[in-house]
C-alpha cells in the first residue's frame, strides 16, 4: 500500500465489538482477567492498551519499520534510547540538534558518565572520526533543528555499523511522509509526535522505531519499567493526526517554498535556512534521501535582536511560540526559546546567532503568510 493509503489503516481497523470505524479511546487504567494468570491481552494501561497499540502499530507502518513504541514525549522516547547504553558509553551526536536534546545529554546523561561530542552534522568524514571504540550510539537529526541542515543517514550508518554502533535519527522535522531513516540503514528513528505527526497543537507524544527484534525488546522493556507512557486520549489524537500527515505536509511545503523564496528576495534578510532552495548547501543531498522538503525555515535578518523584537512584534499571522509542525503557522526565536540550554558561547560556535529565526510554516493561504511577513519586515 501507498503512504496515504496507510496513514489511514494501518493499526485502525473498525472495532470488531462495535464495528465503531474510528479506534476508540479505551480510557482505563485496568483490564479484568478471566483468572489468575489469564489475561485477555491486557492487563494495566502502562503495561498496554488497545489505542496507544493502535497507535504503535500505525507508527511503525509509517516508518516502514517492524515495531513502534510510542511515548509520553520526544524527549521521553529520546530518554529510551540512551537507555540502552551505561556508563563509559560514548555517543557522537551532530552539533546541530534541539536545546533538550543537548540539555538531556549534558545535565543527565553525562554525570552519569556517558560521553558525549559534536562534530559538524553535515562533516561525514568528521563524524566517522569522532567515532571511538567505546562508541555505541550515533544520533543525528536530519533536517536539523534549528539551522535545517541535512546529515547523510546512509553514510553516517555505514559508519557506524562499522564501529558496531548505532544510528539514531530524530525524524522530526521530515515526517515520515518525507523520509524513512530505517530504509537508509538507520536502527532507530525518533519523534516528537506533538509536531506533525499529530499536527494540530494539541498534543505531547514520543516515538520510537525499530527494526531489531532485540532492540525493541529491550526499549518495551524499559517503556514499561520506566512508564513514560502516553494516555489513551493522546493516542487517539496522534492517530487522527496521522490520517490527514500526506495532504498537510503537501500544503505545509508548498506554503514553506513561497515563504523562502519571498524571504531569500528581500534585502532585510541576510541569510536563509531551508533545504528546498537550489543554493542550500545539502540541496542534492536532501533531495536523494528525502522526498521533500519540508515545512521549516530558519533565517537571519541583517541586525541584532532589536530587530528581531521589532520584527516578531509587527507579525499579525505567524504566532511567537515554541514547538513547530502544527496547522498554524509559528514564529521561534532559538536563542531564548528552544537552544536556551545552550551556552551562549555555544550557540554562537553552532551558528545560532541573535538575529536567527524559526518558522513553522503551516498550511493556511501562502499569499497571506507571505504579506505577513513582508508587512512585518516593511517596519524594520
Amino acid at each position: 500500500m501507498r503512504f496515504e493509503t496507510i496513514a489511514i489503516h494501518a493499526g485502525q481497523a473498525p472495532d470488531t465489538t462495535t464495528g465503531a470505524v474510528t479506534v476508540p479511546v479505551y480510557q482505563t487504567s485496568t483490564f479484568q482477567q478471566d483468572g489468575i494468570g489469564r489475561p485477555r491481552g491486557y492487563e494495566y494501561s502502562r503495561t498496554g492498551n488497545p489505542t496507544r497499540a493502535a497507535l504503535e502499530t500505525a507508527l511503525a507502518a509509517l516508518e516502514n519499520g517492524r515495531h513502534g513504541l510510542a511515548f509520553a514525549s520526544g524527549v521521553a522516547a529520546t530518554t529510551a534510547v540512551l537507555s540502552l547504553l551505561k556508563p563509559g558509553d560514548h555517543v557522537v551526536a551532530g552539533d546541530d540538534l534541539y536545546g533538550g536534546t543537548y540539555r538531556l545529554f549534558e545535565r543527565v546523561y553525562r554525570p552519569l558518565g556517558m560521553e558525549f561530542n559534536y562534530p559538524p552534522t553535515t562533516d561525514a568524514n568528521a563524524m566517522a572520526d569522532a567515532l571511538r571504540p567505546e562508541t555505541r550510539l550515533v544520533w543525528i537529526e536530519t533536517p536539523t533543528n534549528p539551522l535545517l541542515r541535512i546529515a547523510d543517514i546512509r553514510r553516517m550508518a555505514e559508519a557506524a555499523h562499522a564501529a558496531g554502533a548505532w544510528l539514531a535519527v530524530d525524524n522530526t522535522f521530515a515526517s515520515p511522509y518525507l523520509q524513512r531513516p530505517l530504509e537508509l540503514g538507520a536502527d532507530l528513528v525518533v519523534h516528537s509526535c506533538t509536531k506533525y505527526l499529530g499536527g494540530h497543537s494539541d498534543l505531547v507524544g514520543g516515538a520510537v522505531i525499530v527494526n531489531d527484534d532485540e532492540l525493541h525488546r529491550k526499549l518495551r522493556f524499559y517503556q514499561n519499567a520506566a512508564g513514560a507512557v502516553p494516555g489513551p486520549w493522546d493516542c487517539w489524537l496522534t492517530l487522527r493526526g496521522i490520517k490527514t500527515l500526506a495532504v498537510r505536509m503537501r500544503a505545509h511545503e508548498r506554503n514553506a517554498r513561497a515563504v523562502a523564496e519571498f524571504l531569500a528576495s528581500h534585502p532585510v534578510v541576510e541569510r536563509v535556512h531551508y533545504p528546498g532552495l537550489p543554493d542550500h548547501p545539502q540541496h542534492e543531498l536532501a533531495r536523494r534521501q528525502m522526498s521533500g522538503f519540508g515545512g521549516m525555515i530558519s533565517f537571519e535578518l541583517r541586525g541584532g535582536f532589536e530587530m528581531v523584537e521589532r520584527f516578531v512584534a509587527g507579525l499579525r499571522l505567524f504566532i511567537l511560540a515554541e514547538s513547530l509542525g502544527g496547522v498554524e503557522s509559528l514564529v521561534c526565536y532559538p536563542p531564548q526559546m528552544t537552544h536556551a540550554a545552550f551556552p551562549p558561547s555555544e550557540r554562537r560556535r553552532r551558528g545560532i546567532g541573535d538575529n536567527l529565526l524559526r518558522l513553522s510554516v503551516g498550511i493556511e493561504d501562502p499569499e497571506d503568510l507571505v504579506d505577513d511577513l513582508r508587512q512585518a519586515l516593511a517596519n524594520l
